[in-house]
């Protein structure tokens, strides 16, 4: 009768030890499926479709992380918070320093870094993987922590970036607080700027005054309602616009000219 209670007892134990053991990892498995769901702000490797596209195609073969020279990818693990087994990288902590010949694109097996997308031809027609064409991301600048803002001589991000005074050129601008001294403030050209990260890497803050963020996140975005009237290709677009005009307000059915010279009326 005894050893009989001792065995149920030992197999609820089992059976409790179990159910936990369960527990934890449907809970466990529930993250990681999240994880693999889930894209947060992530930095993808040179040639990286969009971030929707890349989620479906990247088989995570880890292929783009081992042609890496410079350790620079790595594969998310589960509990990193972001996309388990996918390739991204921290340029605070090894940024991307394109390669001449790009071997995490041409290693890619799927298609999910475009080698297209980073192709240019030279004059004799011969195609090459080209650096200049990588956009992984964009740098901003957080002009209330950069000591070049304050005054102090800085051109640490300047001076890493690999596009000299192109992806980031340096403006000088008066320091009105000193009344002597000159100002070299980075600024970052987005249409060549390849989002490479060497500039965060070199910034001398504690935290990085300089920071890659997609570029998706990191511009704006005009919308159709605007023209570059200095540029003939944008300017085009108004080869059907219609010239009839729908006024809404009274003020809008006059011209610029009449209502900005219109005189105020006091309502005293």
């Amino acid at each position: 009768m005894q050893a009989d209670t001792q065995d149920r007892r030992s197999f609820l134990q089992r059976l409790l030890t179990g159910a936990g053991a369960l527990t934890v990892g449907a809970v466990g498995w529930g993250g990681f499926v999240q994880e693999t769901k889930s894209a947060p702000l992530v930095l993808r490797p040179p040639g990286a479709v969009d971030e929707t596209e890349f989620l479906r195609r990247c088989i995570r073969c880890g292929l783009c992380v081992e042609a890496c020279p410079y350790d620079t990818l790595r594969l998310a693990a589960p509990g990193d918070g972001r996309p388990v087994g996918l390739p991204s990288f921290t340029p605070r902590e090894v940024p991307c320093y394109l390669c001449e010949n790009l071997p995490c694109v041409e290693a890619c097996p799927t298609g999910t870094l475009d080698q297209d997308a980073v192709t240019s031809t030279t004059n004799d027609g011969s195609a090459f993987l080209d650096f200049r064409k990588v956009r992984v991301g964009l740098a901003v600048v957080d002009m209330e922590n950069c000591v070049a803002a304050w005054g102090i001589q800085c051109d640490a991000c300047y001076r890493a970036c690999p596009l000299l005074d192109q992806a980031i050129s340096l403006q000088y601008e008066r320091n009105v607080r000193t009344g002597k001294h000159a100002r070299l403030l980075p600024v970052v050209h987005a249409d060549v700027c390849t989002g490479c990260g060497l500039c965060e890497r070199a910034c001398v803050t504690e935290k990085a005054a300089i920071y890659i963020l997609p570029r998706e996140l990191a511009l704006g975005r005009v919308g159709t309602g605007y023209i570059k009237g200095w540029d003939s290709e944008d300017e085009l677009r108004l080869q059907n616009v219609s010239n009839d005009v729908s006024t809404e307000t009274e003020r809008s059915s006059k011209t610029p000219l009449e209502y900005l010279n219109e005189e105020v009326v006091d309502d005293e």
